[in-house]
């Protein structure tokens, strides 16, 4: 079974948690090699668990095929007999 990869927003909330969090830490004056080592790891630690709790993306949805059957368009045409009156109520209208 193959492990699921990640997404582009894990990914980004991953290494911005990292980057966020270790320099937060860093500014409380730590200045000793186990202080940073602790730094580091726990930076590292919150990005992992950002990481894995951001949400996944739901599956590609499945392509629909462009050939479907349609069905006949059909358009009524109005008779060449109503088209004059028509025209004449669209006049009367604009003039009043």
């Amino acid at each position: 079974m193959a492990m699921p990869r990640p997404t582009v927003a894990q990914f980004a909330y991953g290494s911005c948690t990292v980057v966020f969090s270790a320099f937060a830490l860093l500014l409380s004056g730590t200045s000793s090699g186990a202080g940073i080592a602790l730094v580091v790891v726990a930076a590292l630690t919150l990005g992992l668990l950002v990481a894995m709790t951001a949400p996944r993306s739901k599956s590609r949805p499945v392509p629909v095929p462009r050939s479907l059957p349609r069905e006949p368009v059909r358009v009524t045409l109005p008779s060449p007999a109503t088209v004059p009156a028509a025209r004449e109520a669209v006049r009367e209208r604009a003039v009043s």
